[in-house]
C-alpha cells in the first residue's frame, strides 16, 4: 500500500463542487443520457409499436447502432482539428445548441411516428457526439492537474456509464406509457438538451492549443494524417489501441446481453436490463477506484491488473453459465425467480468483476494519453482514438455475428473474448514495457511493502531532471518507479543486471549499465553518453551516487559521476535540476545486503507488508550541486525517517 503525503488535492468527488469541473461533468452527463434515452426509445418504438416494412424489428438495433457510429468514422478527424484550433468552451456550447436543434426535430419525429425522421436524427446525434468527443477529453488536462487527472477521468467514465444506464431505463419506460409515450419521450429529449446547454454556460474558458492550425476539410486524408500523428508517440498510439480493444471487449458483452438473458439464463427483458445495470455499476465502480489505487497519480500499473481481471472473470462467466436449467414454470423467468437461483449470482458476480476491471483498465489509459500527448495535437490524438474505437466496435459486431453464424453459443463467445483479451494484453505489454514495469512497481509498493512517499510534489511532472537517491537494496529502482508519475531511466551498477528476474526487469526498463572506468572503459563512457541523451530528450534520469548498494546500512560517500553528468548537460545547453531523495527502512529487508553482505537469503526476516518509505527534497539548481553537500541533503532526508 502506498501513501502520498503532499499538499492537499481535492478528491474526485470534491471536483463536483468546483466550477472548472462540475459544469463540464453535468454537460457531458446530460449529453450521454440524452443520446441513450433517444436511441433506446426509438429502438423500442420500431421494435414493438411501429410496423415499418423497410425496417424490420430484427434489424432495427443494428441499423440504429451503425448510423450512430458512422459520423465517428467520417468526421472525427475534422472535429479534432476544430478542437485544437478553437477555444473549447465555445465548441461545447455550439455542440449543445446543435443538440437542442436535433432534439426538436426528433420530437417532431416521435409525435408523427416517423421512422425516417428519427433515423436522420440518429445520424445527427452521432455527429453531435463526434464533435463533442475530442473536446470532452482535451478539456480535462487543461482544467485539472496531473494529480487530479485520474480522478477526473474516473468521474467522467463513471458518469458516462451511469448516464447510459439511466438514459436506457428512462427511454424504455417513457416510450411504453399508454397513449402519451411518444410525447413523453419528445419532451424528455428536448428538456435534457436544454439542461445540458444551461450548465454548459458555466464552463470556464479553455484556450485554443493551436490557434494557427490550417484545417484540412478532407475527412479521408485527415483521418490518415491523425492516425500517423498518433503513431508518432509509440506509448500513446499503443494506448489508443488498448482503449479501442476495451471497447471491442465491452461491445461483445453489451451486444449479447439480450440473447444471453433469453437463451442462456432463460430470463425475460427485466433480466436483460439487470445485466446492463450490473455492467454499468461495475464500470463506474472500477473507474472511481482508479484514484484510490493510484494515490492520485496517473498510474498505468493498473492497466495490467485490469486486463488480468477482465480475462479471469470473462472466462469464469463461460463456466458459470454452462448448463443452467430452464425454468419449470415456463419458457422464461422474471427478475424475482432469476435472483432466487444461487447459480445466477455467480453469473452476476462475474459480470460485475469483468466490468469493474475494465474500468481499472481504461481510465489510466485515457489519463496517460491526455498527459503524454503534445498539447497542440491533443484533440487530434483523441479524434484518432474515436476513429479506432469505432472501427474496433464494428469489428466486434462482425466477429460476434460470424461466430454465432458458425454455431458458437453466447457463453463460448464470452470464453473466446476472455482468451483473446489475455493474448492482446500480453502483446500490448510486451510492445510497451512501461505498463508491465509500472504493474510490477505497483504490486511491490502495495502488496510486498507498505510504501509511504513524502514530498513527491518535488518530482517534476515535465522536463529533464536528475533524481539522486541513496542505494539500499536491489529493488530501489522499482520503488522509485512506483513513486514517480513519469518514466525514469536509471544509471545502475552493471553487476545488478546479472541478478535473475531483476536483471531482466531492468533491461526491460532500459536502465543504463555503468562499470568502473578501470574495469570497462567502454561501458563507462557509453553510460555517460546515454545519460546525456536522456536529459536532452527531456526525461527523468535517476542515479545512485554512492556507486553501489550499501553493505552496512550506512550512507556511503558520493562519487563524482553526477558532476560529469551535469557538465555534459551544460555542454548541451541544459541547466538540469537535481532532486535529492532518501529511501528509508529498507535496510534489513529481503532485498538488502544485511546477511553478511548477501541479499535474498531470508524472505520473511522482516515479515510481510513491512513499512518502507521515500522522502523527496526540494529541487537543487545544477550550480548548487557538489557531491558532499548533496550527500548531506540526502542524509537530512534519511533522518526524517
Amino acid at each position: 500500500m502506498t501513501e502520498h503525503t503532499a499538499q492537499p488535492h481535492p478528491n474526485q468527488f470534491a471536483l463536483l463542487g468546483q466550477r472548472r469541473f462540475a459544469p463540464f461533468f453535468w454537460t457531458q452527463f446530460a449529453g450521454a443520457a440524452n443520446d441513450n434515452l433517444f436511441k433506446f426509445a426509438f429502438t423500442v418504438m420500431v421494435t414493438y409499436q411501429l410496423q415499418v416494412a423497410w425496417l424490420p424489428p430484427s434489424l432495427a438495433g443494428l441499423v440504429i447502432g451503425a448510423l450512430f457510429i458512422l459520423p465517428f468514422l467520417l468526421f472525427s478527424a475534422t472535429a479534432g482539428q476544430v478542437t485544437d484550433k478553437l477555444e473549447k468552451t465555445r465548441i461545447i456550447r455550439f455542440v449543445k445548441n446543435l443538440e437542442i436543434a436535433i432534439m426538436l426535430v426528433a420530437a417532431a419525429g416521435f409525435l408523427a411516428g416517423s421512422a425516417a425522421v428519427l433515423l436522420a436524427c440518429v445520424f445527427l446525434m452521432g455527429l453531435h457526439s463526434t464533435l463533442f468527443g475530442p473536446v470532452k477529453f482535451a478539456y480535462l488536462p487543461q482544467a485539472l492537474s496531473e494529480r487530479e487527472l485520474t480522478g477526473g477521468n474516473g468521474m467522467v467514465e463513471m458518469g458516462t456509464f451511469v448516464a447510459i444506464l439511466l438514459g436506457n431505463v428512462a427511454g424504455g419506460l417513457l416510450v411504453a406509457l399508454p397513449g402519451v409515450g411518444h410525447g413523453a419521450v419528445a419532451a424528455a429529449c428536448v428538456l435534457l438538451a436544454l439542461a445540458g446547454r444551461a450548465v454548459a454556460q458555466a464552463i470556464p474558458a479553455a484556450p485554443a492549443t493551436d490557434p494557427h492550425l490550417a484545417i484540412n476539410w478532407n475527412p479521408v486524408s485527415e483521418t490518415w494524417r491523425n492516425l500517423q500523428l498518433a503513431r508518432g508517440n509509440p506509448v500513446v498510439f499503443r494506448s489508443l489501441l488498448g482503449i479501442s480493444w476495451m471497447w471491442f471487449f465491452g461491445a461483445v458483452f453489451l451486444s449479447q446481453f439480450p440473447s444471453f438473458a433469453k437463451e442462456v439464463l432463460h430470463g425475460n427483458e427485466q433480466v436483460a436490463s439487470l445485466l446492463l445495470v450490473v455492467f454499468s455499476i461495475g464500470i463506474g465502480t472500477g473507474s472511481l477506484l482508479c484514484e484510490v489505487l493510484s494515490r492520485r497519480h496517473v498510474e498505468i500499473g493498473l492497466v495490467p491488473l485490469g486486463a488480468i481481471g477482465m480475462s479471469v472473470f470473462a472466462i469464469d462467466l463461460y463456466y458459470a453459465s454452462r448448463g443452467l436449467a430452464a425454468p419449470a414454470g415456463g419458457p422464461v423467468m422474471g427478475l424475482a425467480a432469476f435472483l432466487a437461483e444461487r447459480a445466477h449470482w455467480r453469473v452476476m458476480a462475474d459480470l460485475a468483476g469483468l466490468s469493474l476491471f475494465a474500468g481499472l483498465y481504461s481510465v489510466p489509459m485515457y489519463a496517460l494519453i491526455q498527459l503524454r500527448s503534445q498539447p497542440t495535437h491533443r484533440a487530434r490524438i483523441i479524434a484518432a482514438n474515436n476513429i479506432l474505437n469505432a472501427l474496433f466496435m464494428i469489428a466486434s459486431a462482425v466477429l460476434a455475428g460470424a461466430l454465432l453464424a458458425a454455431g458458437f453459443t453466447v457463453p463460448q463467445i464470452f470464453l473466446f473474448t476472455g482468451i483473446a483479451n489475455a493474448v492482446v494484453a500480453i502483446y500490448i505489454f510486451l510492445l510497451v514495457p512501461e505498463y508491465l514495469l509500472r504493474f510490477v512497481a505497483w504490486v511491490l509498493s502495495r502488496c510486498v511493502y507498505r510504501f509511504k512517499v513524502r514530498g513527491d510534489e518535488h518530482i517534476p511532472t515535465q522536463g529533464a531532471a536528475i533524481l539522486a537517491c541513496n542505494h539500499v537494496s536491489f529493488v530501489d529502482a522499482v520503488l522509485l518507479m512506483a513513486a514517480s508519475p513519469r518514466p525514469i531511466y536509471f544509471v545502475m551498477d552493471h553487476r545488478i543486471f546479472r541478478v535473475p528476474v531483476l536483471g531482466w526487469l531492468f533491461r526491460l526498463a532500459k536502465a543504463i549499465p555503468i562499470a568502473p572506468q578501470r574495469e570497462d572503459a567502454a561501458t563507462y563512457e557509453a553510460a555517460f553518453e546515454r545519460a546525456a541523451q536522456v536529459l536532452r530528450e527531456g526525461d527523468l534520469l535517476a542515479i545512485f551516487p554512492e556507486g553501489g548498494i550499501t553493505r552496512d546500512g550506512q550512507l556511503q560517500p558520493f562519487k563524482g559521476g553526477i558532476m560529469k553528468i551535469l557538465e555534459r548537460a551544460r555542454a548541451d545547453g541544459l541547466d538540469v535540476p537535481v532532486v535529492p531523495m532518501a529511501l528509508t527502512h529498507l535496510w534489513g529487508s529481503y532485498f538488502s545486503r544485511i546477511e553478511n553482505g548477501g541479499a535474498m537469503v531470508r524472505p520473511f526476516r522482516r515479515g510481510v507488508w513491512s513499512r518502507v518509505g521515500l522522502n523527496v527534497g526540494p529541487q537543487l539548481a545544477a550550480g548548487q550541486v557538489q557531491p558532499e553537500p548533496l550527500r548531506e541533503r540526502v542524509a537530512g532526508l534519511l533522518a526524517l525517517g
